[in-house]
């Protein structure tokens, strides 16, 4: 008997099938341009790794922290584990499953001699997996693995870019104060001037009532700028994952890396580069397989069980007495659920289709956060320029208003003026110039920045060695 149960397996098993839709990708449109780019082309700034983008040696140390301490880090790799670990529950479900017991049982009865059984028994259990049931449970469970994966490396691109913008607004809150500061003491100069002058008669307090007000109202903005300060160092602490405290401080806002000419590269590679569509799709893909699960469970399963165990009043002759087995082949199926599987199955297609709907959706975002990226590094750089500019203009204005006033030709209104005017528009460069680069750490993360990268590969540093610069 047991020699045609073990023949008849394989014929069993190979005549099972996969009940349940093949998954098939979504149809996409992508367009054959990013909006607002002008010259398309296939290279893109998506396929460099994130230390050729930022090259800063300080930043570069700040990155590699984060990545290693980071707190969403380490979350997203316990996860992954977690998951992989799963894949090993769902795989033993191909297998039989063996399982023991041991028993002492004593009988005490009038009339009766005093009794004690020894007994023992090993219980086997497998399902033949006929309709693809288990298969679909397998494919479900390697699905959500892959998309725990691409959710770490979406956690790292995430990071990277996070520390970037919160290194590069540090650095244009340090060139602000440090206008604020500057302007400050050019003021100051303006009011011990006047104050000089109203001492020998040659001034108004008309004057040095400007002067100490223009003074004052730049001076109130220092101590708000270290406020802003201090919690955006605290801010890039919480990334890197340790107490708050100084962030160190490299190249200035305006000599960071920045980009003439960006490339996007072609809409259509955006959906096979970024880890979140990338996880969208795996999530999808298990939503497929969670509907061939549901579908399966309208027909019978086919378990084989097993018996072998023994009963015996000795110790001793437990294994050469009363030993005794069993193989049972049962096929069990549902008659009537009151529309339980059904509403089961129906319930698995609406989960599915909403991954697919949330897969599109998220590959048109992509298209759109792209363009947008794109579009704002682009007019930003004229803005800048415009500012630049600007301040030029005032700072012009303002050494000619100094020579007229020594010159005698007007007043020192026309200078408190011209550096009243000119600070504001030191201060618009400095934003301009922090938007910009802001711009291009979005365009790198809506591109799927270094998704050429292995994981190895995402924890490397340049051969550049940071070069820290305290906190001024």
């Amino acid at each position: 008997m047991r020699k045609h149960v073990c023949l008849a397996l394989p014929f069993l098993l190979l005549a099972g099938c996969t009940v349940g839709p093949k998954y098939k990708r979504p149809t996409t449109a992508p367009p054959d341009a990013h909006y607002t780019d002008s010259s398309p082309q296939a290279a893109s700034i998506g396929d460099l790794a994130w230390w050729e983008l930022f090259k800063d040696p300080v930043l570069q140390g700040l990155i590699q922290e984060a990545l290693k301490s980071n707190y969403d880090v380490r979350i997203a790799a316990a996860r992954v584990e977690e998951e992989r670990a799963l894949i090993g529950v769902t795989r033993s479900l191909y297998f039989p499953q063996v399982s023991y017991g041991a028993n002492i049982s004593g009988q005490r009865a009038p009339l009766v001699p005093n009794h004690t059984y020894y007994g023992y028994n090993f219980n086997l259990s497998w399902e033949l997996d006929l309709w693809g049931r288990l298969r679909r449970l397998n494919e479900q469970q390697r699905a959500v693995f892959l998309a725990s994966e691409e959710a770490q490396r979406g956690v790292w691109l995430s990071l990277v870019c996070d520390v970037a913008q919160a290194y590069f607004e540090l650095r244009a809150l340090d060139a602000q104060r440090e206008i604020a500061l500057q302007t400050g003491q050019s003021f100051q100069e303006t009011l011990d001037l006047f104050n000089n002058k109203l001492r020998g008669g040659a001034a108004t307090a008309l004057e040095t009532s400007r002067a100490e007000g223009a003074l004052a109202n730049v001076l109130a903005q220092v101590p708000d700028l270290e406020r802003q300060i201090t919690a955006k160092e605290n801010q890039i602490s919480l990334l890197l994952g340790r107490n708050p405290g100084p962030t160190p401080r490299g190249a200035l806002l305006s000599e960071q890396n920045d980009l003439d000419v960006v490339p996007a590269g072609l809409p259509s590679t955006l959906l096979e580069r970024r880890p979140d569509i990338r996880q969208a799709e795996q999530q999808l893909i298990a939503s497929n397989a969670a509907v061939g699960v549901a579908k399966a469970n309208f027909f019978p399963v086919l378990n084989l069980t097993g018996l072998l165990g023994g009963v015996s009043p000795q110790l001793s002759g437990l294994v050469s007495s009363g030993t005794q087995w069993s193989v049972i082949g049962g096929l069990a199926g549902p008659l009537f659920t009151a529309g339980q599987l059904k509403g089961q199955y129906r319930a698995a297609q609406a989960r599915w289709d909403q991954a697919r709907l949330f897969y599109l959706g998220l590959a048109t975002q992509a298209f759109g956060e792209v363009s947008t990226a794109l579009s704002s590094h682009q007019k930003l750089a004229d803005s800048l320029k415009q500012q630049g500019r600007s301040v030029r203009a005032y700072q012009q204005s303002v050494h000619l208003a100094n020579v007229r006033y020594n010159s005698g030709l007007s007043s020192y209104f026309e200078v408190i003026d011209a550096q009243l005017q000119l600070y504001p528009a030191e201060q618009f460069e400095v934003q301009y110039d922090l938007e910009r680069k802001l711009a291009l750490v979005n365009l790198y993360k809506a591109l799927g920045g270094g998704w050429k990268l292995s994981d190895v590969d995402w924890m490397k540093t340049s051969t550049s060695t940071p070069q820290t610069v305290t906190k001024p």
